[in-house]
């Protein structure tokens, strides 16, 4: 007999491990590694989904439990994706099947819908007679015996007593009243179409249909157009001739034609017809490439850093080795950290690799990305592009993948699997060896380090392609500004050279990182401030909607017109991008402002239709969050105006400087991307701060070297990993008991080995910067020290343990490693 190691989702990670079932020998030519099933789990036997991880033959099987159904027809995990979910496990604290669900697109996701029916030979006489007294349970035999003899749980629940079915129907089980049923549905099928195509050769289907020309017109006009076609789809055959669904399937019926389902995909990219050559690549660039392109073609796994100033022309040093990937019969990731990256970036890609570019991320619907997923692993796509999750595209040969912006905390997961999208790279880079390559003008501190410690192979471009110049950048002290009466949140400076750019018929990009209106409202009698009722936090006023609204957990609520505590006059404060457009609009009547930020974008308005129309229809000013800070290239911007350069400056957290940094840097090299001279003003309320400086000075060098050393006194990475653990829950007692159990759990570990640079140090409990989030109180305990497998041993031992505790009922518990927030 054959048995099955298998990784359910129904296991908590206190209690993951590869479960053994019995293969029933229906299924032992059909089962492979990879595939999902349903088997029963538990005391109850309540079904649940799991992966098959490895088949072997076994003489003693009667004891295990029987896979109850095959769930794939053909595997949606490779060997290697195995491999991954299980390196995952053991990296990221999370369950196989977790990891394994996380590399699947969500339209290969299941839907488990649980159900009761009455057993078969149950009549209504005997369910009556064995349930004389229980009027619970006659309750639920009648509802079943209404409902045609089968009711899902839902259904069930809804009887109107307010309690728990779930006993009762044990109860009914054992008496063999009724069976439990499990129906999985998957998100989202295959699309497909109906294909019709002559079953005979043309002149005879013609000269069939011509007796009948006069009488079966719309027939003659199918079967005509069928032989010029030779084959088209029913629904194009319909359109064009006028036909309905029923003149084709008496086609089908007298022979004339033949009917086939076609599959379909639901993501059209745009036909590109004939690609184009790449451009020349400048000195630096082809020295960047040589070197590059002779460690992808060494046979052996490599990680390189391309560290290249704004417009140094990173991206077609990317193009030339994808082409060279191609060329070598492999294939190419590329990742992005924002969403608005990959429109113009596909472009690119398209017009050079036509359709051999497929691209992933969630503006696509679930039914589209499933599609591109389909067109990876079947080796109709060898280039994929993508934010974070592309990094698990399921090509057969990995040769190159590529990072760009790898400094973006958007790469880390914050999920059930609290992922980096870089440290799967080096797994897949590793299994496959192909080459890791991290691109950006404000490098990570740690990618540099690497670097600087011989981890990485360092290529730099220090000067703009084609030696454009860099933007000129000035500082504007709004305290100055403040002093001179000026409150508006817009200095005179950058409103001169919003002006000018107007008069010149140049485009200008203004960036605030944050939406809403006002940054919150408050009373000027009182001093009272609307706070959100599950967050611990003010809430937000968004003029386009005159609500206050909670970023965190979306509540909303009216605007008061008076104060509810004192009736007092409301007043705002700070500025966001709504208020912010709303000024401009009062300064510039007539010009048009573009919006740019979380609530602009929809389903019909998506980044790529913004980006489009300010491309084309020369949009005088674009104004947006980090969402215009990054990746975007318009050859007639030549100006960027920073409003608030401090706002992430003074975060509760270690790397605001090295995020306040790389904002400021990446924004500014917007402005003078093309023939012009690009310019740009960074408005802050402490001029002489380091940081801003540097940024004003596009001097990552010396910043990464400040900010190193900072690091080494500070001991935190790349010196040392950080391990946070955080737990959440209703009550913040309970929430605080567990982490000072986390906290003395580490102790007997911690203390050994204190001594040394490099000796461990726990922190906390500490409450996170925001305490309350949709009525969940959160605490952290932070855990310095070398990354390592004995320490994570000792952690996911701490976890299990914390998990199965019954004094932390209702509490969650995640993991992060090196944390990007």
């Amino acid at each position: 007999m054959m048995l099955a190691k298998i990784a359910l989702s129904a296991a908590t990670f206190a209690i993951d491990r590869p479960y053994s079932y019995r293969v029933p020998a229906q299924l032992e030519n059909l089962l492979e590694t990879g595939m999902r099933v349903l088997v029963p789990f538990g005391k109850g036997n309540r079904s649940s989904e799991g992966l098959v991880l490895s088949l072997e033959q076994a003489e003693e099987t009667h004891r295990l439990k029987e896979i109850q159904t095959l769930l794939d027809r053909r595997p949606v995990l490779t060997p290697e994706g195995i491999q991954l979910a299980l390196w995952m496990r053991e990296r990221f604290f999370c369950t196989v099947y977790a990891a394994a669900l996380t590399m699947l697109p969500t339209g290969l996701w299941y839907v488990l819908k649980e159900g009761y029916a009455l057993a078969p030979g149950v009549d209504r006489e005997t369910w009556e007679a064995k349930t004389a007294g229980h009027p619970r349970a006659r309750q639920v035999m009648t509802l079943l015996h209404g409902a045609g003899g089968r009711a899902d749980l839902a259904q069930i629940r809804a009887i109107p007593d307010g309690k728990d079915p779930r006993g009762v129907l044990r109860e009914l089980e054992k008496a063999g009243l009724v069976v439990r049923e499990t129906q999985a549905r998957r998100k989202v099928k295959d699309k497909t179409e109906q294909i019709a195509s002559l079953a005979v050769d043309p002149a005879e289907a013609l000269a069939r249909m011509e007796p009948r020309r006069k009488t079966a017109p719309m027939g003659y006009e199918v079967t005509s157009l069928l032989c010029n076609l030779g084959s088209a789809s029913v629904k194009e055959l319909c359109y064009f001739t006028g036909a309905s669904h029923q003149t084709v399937k008496s086609l089908e019926k007298r022979g004339i034609l033949r009917l086939q389902e076609r599959e379909v995909f639901r993501h059209q990219l745009p036909d590109i017809r004939q690609t184009q050559p790449l451009s020349p690549l400048n000195e630096a660039q082809q020295a960047a490439y040589e070197g590059l392109r002779a460690l992808m073609n060494g046979g052996k796994p490599e990680a390189a850093l391309l560290y290249g100033v704004t417009g140094s022309g990173k991206t077609q040093v990317y193009l030339h080795l994808i082409e060279q990937t191609l060329a070598a019969g492999r294939g190419a990731i590329v990742m992005v950290p924002e969403i608005a990256l990959t429109p113009s970036l596909l472009q690119l890609f398209l017009t050079h690799f036509g359709r051999q570019v497929a691209v992933l991320h969630s503006c696509l619907s679930t039914g589209e990305r499933y599609d591109e997923w389909k067109r990876v692993r079947d080796g109709q796509a060898s280039v994929v592009i993508g934010t974070r999750s592309a990094v698990f595209a399921p090509l057969a040969d990995v040769g190159l993948m590529i990072l760009d912006e790898e400094q973006e905390s958007s790469y880390q997961s914050e999920s059930m699997v609290r992922y980096h999208a870089r440290e799967v790279a080096k797994f897949r880079c590793a299994h496959h060896k192909g080459l890791l390559l991290l691109g950006s003008a404000t490098p990570a501190v740690e990618s540099r380090y690497a670097a600087e410690m011989g981890q990485y192979h360092l290529f730099t471009l220090r000067q703009r392609y084609n030696a454009h110049q860099m933007p000129k950048v000035r500082l504007v002290d709004m305290k100055q500004e403040l002093r001179q009466g000026n409150a508006t949140g817009l200095s005179g400076l950058l409103r001169e050279e919003l002006e000018e750019n107007l008069r010149r018929g140049e485009q200008s990009i203004l960036f605030l990182n944050r939406r809403g209106n006002s940054r919150m409202v408050v009373c000027s009698q009182c001093g009272e401030v609307p706070t959100c009722p599950r967050c611990s936090v003010h809430l937000t006023y968004h003029s386009a909607n005159g609500r206050l609204m909670c970023h965190y957990c979306g509540h909303s609520q009216p605007l008061p017109e008076l104060c509810p505590h004192c009736y007092g006059r409301l007043q705002f404060v700070g500025m966001g991008t709504q208020k912010l457009q709303e000024a401009l609009e009062e300064s510039y009547p007539g010009v048009e402002i573009m919006r740019m930020d979380a609530d602009t974008i929809t389903a019909t308005q998506s980044h790529e239709v913004l980006l489009d129309r300010f491309r084309w229809k020369q949009v005088p000013i674009l104004l947006g969050t980090q969402m215009v800070a990054k990746g975007l290239d318009f050859a007639n911007v030549t100006l960027v105006g920073v409003v608030d350069g401090d706002l992430s400056l003074y975060a509760d957290n270690y790397r605001a400087a090295e995020r306040t940094f790389s904002l400021l840097t990446q924004v500014v090299g917007r402005a003078g991307r093309g023939e012009k001279l690009g310019r740009a003003v960074i408005q802050t309320w402490t001029p002489d701060n380091d940081v801003i400086n540097l940024a004003a000075r596009q001097d990552y060098d010396t910043f990464y070297e400040e900010e190193r050393e900072m690091r080494r006194m500070l001991r935190f990475p790349p010196f040392l990993d950080l391990f946070r653990i955080t737990l959440s829950g209703p009550e913040e007692t309970q929430v605080l008991r567990a982490c000072a159990v986390i906290r003395r759990s580490l102790e007997p570990w911690v203390k050994p080995r204190q001594q040394g640079p490099e000796g461990p140090e726990v922190l906390g409990p500490a409450p996170a910067p925001v305490l309350k989030v949709n009525n969940r109180y959160r605490y952290r305990v932070l855990l310095k020290c070398r990354n390592g497998r004995e320490i994570r041993a000792v952690l996911a031992q701490i976890l299990q343990a914390a998990q199965q505790d019954r004094a932390n009922r209702g509490l969650s518990i995640a993991m992060d490693v090196n944390p990007m927030d």
